[in-house]
């Protein structure tokens, strides 16, 4: 009993340390190091900061700098955290400027509410006041772009003490704070336009080739796909700042109202596209309402959000964003084992990538993981993984489904075996093939073919052997006619073929002879050393004043009168 007392109160004493250990020292301005920045490279404040939060959120400068020394300054950590709901967070650093390139400090996050950066001017001694965020449009920010940023004073003024003031609701406020020299800024500026514009950009271009092939094809899972690459393009237009910077520039509360749809826009998006292409209603009912019911649930909580902006409204959409995402890799999970449709493996893979970096994200807005640059971009680098495998697996898909739709359409008018067209088929055509001989005074051939030794195959080799020889019959018909003609399966083992344009005897019967020597000719797809024996009867119509039905009846009857081991094969019936 004693030890195990002993050993708690161990356990109690190490955790006590380890928090003071991890617990910010409070400290004046003189134990800060003054920053200097020099050269190309961009300058961390965290070492040279120290901060502080106002709790009422209603000192002002002149206090702030009057009870510097009194305030319970604590030191800066790197990728430090603060929850600011209703509060200011105040960082205060000195800095020298060496030399007399211009040199700014950047605030690296979009969304922030306010930002104020304050140094006293050397000559006048009043206060330099410089504004940011989303409380005012991004084009009357000091320096308009993706982030706050601030010009600090010339290198002449010696060593300045800067103010920071930041306000910032919703999230913790986490974002780095650097000095960058003019050219290090702009040069970075323009990397990051550049490859945020290319992504936009392709983004964009699968957007509208997905509506284009929505509304051509009439399919809803293009459709779907391109709301979801909107919505998220979207949010992450205004999570990036990208938004505020370049569309909507005036326009702060469309700015914050846009932030505000992270995550929960875009996850809906997402769940109600997978829904489309999972079809979860083929598994439950239930499921398919419980989906359509997390969706509603998501979108009533972001516009919950957007009227109330509370944290308890923002940690809300957080949980069922997560729900969402579980939902999402249980119905892909589901629809990988179901198997039924094979193209949902290839959409599966494409949202992994998405949904595992989702995570980083999600975790560090529960403030479970520092910010990082996974925290910051995974998003982006999940979506840009995703989108083209996805627009690929619904090409492949909606090709499929498509050829399965003319397959389907063509079972009507053709013979589910051979694939030739069926019986009904052939005598409409011969109606109207008919009609326009008797108007142009011309004759049109009708073949009617037996396979002759059918019955034989089937007593040796069986009914395998039987459909195998019926297609392949098939196959040395439709190699035997031309494009506008057309042969068709009219019996169990009989065929028709129909020769349009102006025909004779001999041309007929020259044709009669291939399809007959094209049957005693032996292939792989039956078994060894057998052939097709064909029984041809061959007519010139119109004849007399046949239909098309009794045309066909005449010539098919017509393959009776051949004997059983007939040595002639084609029987003309009319010429």
């Amino acid at each position: 009993m004693l030890r195990f007392v002993f050993q708690t109160l161990c356990a109690l004493l190490l955790a006590c340390a380890t928090a003071m250990a991890a617990a910010p020292a409070r400290l004046p301005a003189g134990d800060i190091p003054i920053a200097e920045p020099q050269g190309e490279e961009p300058t961390p404040l965290y070492p040279f900061m120290r901060s502080w939060i106002d709790d009422e959120g209603l000192a002002k400068i002149d206090q702030v700098e009057k009870q510097a020394e009194t305030l319970p300054w604590t030191r800066r950590r790197a990728e430090q955290s603060d929850r600011l709901d209703g509060k200011a967070l105040w960082l205060q650093f000195d800095a020298r400027i060496a030399d007399a390139d211009e040199w700014f400090v950047e605030v690296g996050g979009a969304g922030i509410d306010r930002v104020q950066l304050f140094y006293r001017n050397k000559a006048t001694g009043a206060w330099v006041v410089q504004e940011a965020g989303d409380s005012q449009p991004t084009s009357v920010w000091p320096i308009p772009g993706r982030y706050p940023t601030f010009e600090l004073a010339p290198a002449s003024n010696g060593v300045v003490r800067y103010w920071m003031r930041i306000e910032h609701t919703h999230l913790d406020f986490a974002a780095p704070v650097t000095l960058y020299r003019e050219r290090t800024l702009l040069s970075k500026r323009d990397r990051e336009q550049f490859l945020l514009g290319a992504y936009f950009g392709v983004s964009a271009l699968l957007a509208l080739a997905a509506l284009a092939s929505g509304l051509a094809f009439r399919d809803r899972a293009f459709l779907a796909f391109a709301a979801y690459i909107v919505v998220v393009g979207a949010s992450q237009l205004a999570r990036a700042g990208l938004g505020a910077e370049h569309i909507w520039p005036d326009w702060p509360y469309w700015n914050d109202l846009a932030v505000l749809a992270w995550p929960g826009l875009p996850v809906a998006a997402g769940l109600w596209f997978v829904r489309l292409v999972t079809e979860p209603a083929r598994l439950s009912r239930g499921l398919d309402l419980g989906v359509f019911g997390l969706v509603a649930a998501i979108l009533l909580a972001v516009a919950l959000d957007a009227m109330l902006q509370t944290r308890g409204t923002m940690e809300l959409v957080l949980i069922f964003s997560g729900l969402a995402l579980a939902a999402l890799v249980a119905m892909m999970v589901w629809g990988w084992i179901d198997g039924r449709d094979r193209d949902l493996r290839l959409i599966a893979l494409g949202f992994l990538p998405l949904v595992v970096l989702a995570l980083f994200p999600l975790a560090r807005a529960f403030n479970l993981i520092p910010v990082s640059l996974l925290t910051r971009y995974a998003v982006f680098f999940g979506t840009a993984l995703q989108m083209p495998v996805l627009y690929y697996a619904l090409q492949v898909r909606s090709v499929r489904r498509r050829e399965a739709s003319v397959r389907a359409a063509a079972l009507a008018h053709t013979d589910a075996l051979t694939g030739l067209a069926h019986r009904g088929t052939l005598v409409g055509r011969l109606e109207t093939s008919l009609v326009r001989a008797r108007n142009q005074k011309v004759k049109l051939a009708l073949l009617g073919v037996r396979i002759a030794n059918l019955g034989a195959i089937a007593d040796e080799f069986g009914r395998e052997a039987v459909d195998k020889a019926l297609v392949v019959a098939a196959s040395h018909l439709r190699r035997c006619i031309n494009d506008i003609e057309m042969a068709a399966r009219v019996g169990d083992a009989e065929f028709a073929v129909l020769m349009e344009g102006p025909m004779d005897g001999p041309s007929v019967t020259s044709r009669a002879q291939q399809i007959v020597a094209s049957g005693l000719r032996q292939t792989e797809a039956l078994p060894a050393a057998l052939t097709l024996k064909f029984n041809v009867t061959v007519a010139l119509i119109p004849h007399e004043a046949l239909d098309g039905a009794t045309t066909l009846q005449w010539v098919v009857d017509a393959l009776d009168l051949f004997e059983k081991d007939a040595r002639k094969l084609i029987r003309p019936l009319n010429f």
